[in-house]
């Protein structure tokens, strides 16, 4: 990583333990870390029934809100370079305009202020979907380090990115990276009338994911890498695959062009189920 490790921070214990997640990830990849709040404005505008600006009282509120999560950093790591920066945009178009320049943007799950609708709300939706490079979502501070971090193989392109970037921070953690290829049996499999030998489909999805892991265990050596391969739905297998992992990554195999369309089936269910940080990588 080169670029700088962009963090959203609303003052929720969400939010503050994406600012720890994102700090130690700026320190392994000597990054910088930026802060960022987005004021809204929006929730206290009411035509009918005008009140007095509130913009002075929103400006202080976002001004603490940076300086306790800069706090949380700088205790969790020292030495970080590190900027805070209030926005007046949108939350969702704030953080896809940070992510323009960033090395990967991490949010809470849940929040009270500008990015409270994570991890299934619209600003996560929008923000995962259509964000230029890894949107982490960070449920809580983890209990347990386990040294493992799980990538989701198939045999699209869209999985590239998110292997490129699993490798990269299992390498930087000095820690296993799990690939999980996970594939459904089509249904006209299961009709006698037809000759399909499943034995070599499966050993075919096999040599998928090893052909996908291939280049980037050269770059990688002193990764380990554990290939599993099941016969499942990704969701269900991911999700399970997160109760041992610090970091699950997932691609984007969205098509739409706004709002959930973006992201896929298999990011969204992760999203939704996944036990640890996840981040969605865009192809």
């Amino acid at each position: 990583m080169s670029h700088v490790i962009v963090v959203g921070a609303d003052g929720s214990p969400g939010g503050t333990a994406a600012v720890e997640w994102a700090a130690d990830d700026a320190a392994r990849a000597k990054a910088p870390l930026r802060i960022v709040f987005a004021v809204e404005r929006e929730p206290y505008r009411i035509v009918k029934y005008p009140i007095p600006d509130l913009g002075d009282a929103l400006n202080r509120s976002a001004e603490k809100v940076l300086g306790e999560a800069e706090t949380t950093a700088r205790k969790r790591q020292p030495d970080l370079d590190i900027t805070t920066e209030v926005s007046q945009d949108a939350p969702a178009v704030m953080l896809r305009a940070q992510a323009e320049d960033a090395a990967e943007v991490v949010v809470g799950s849940r929040g009270l202020g500008g990015f409270a609708r994570a991890v299934m709300g619209s600003v996560s939706i929008h923000v995962a979907g259509q964000a230029h490079g890894p949107v982490v979502v960070v449920r809580s501070s983890p209990e347990t380090t386990y040294g493992e971090i799980v990538v989701g193989v198939d045999d699209s392109t869209a999985c590239e990115a998110a292997i490129a970037y699993a490798f990269e921070q299992a390498g930087l953690r000095a820690g296993t990276l799990r690939a999980v290829f996970a594939w459904q049996r089509p249904m006209h499999a299961y009709m006698p009338e037809l000759d399909y030998d499943m034995d070599e489909v499966a050993a075919m999805q096999r040599r998928i994911a090893a052909d996908k892991l291939r280049p980037w265990r050269k770059k990688y050596p002193q990764v380990t890498v554990i290939e599993d391969v099941y016969t499942a739905h990704p969701v269900d297998v991911l999700t399970d695959a997160s109760k041992r992992a610090d970091l699950v990554v997932v691609g984007s195999h969205g098509r739409g062009a706004i709002g959930s369309a973006v992201l896929g089936s298999v990011s969204r269910g992760v999203l939704h189920h996944a036990r640890c940080a996840v981040a969605v990588v865009r192809p």
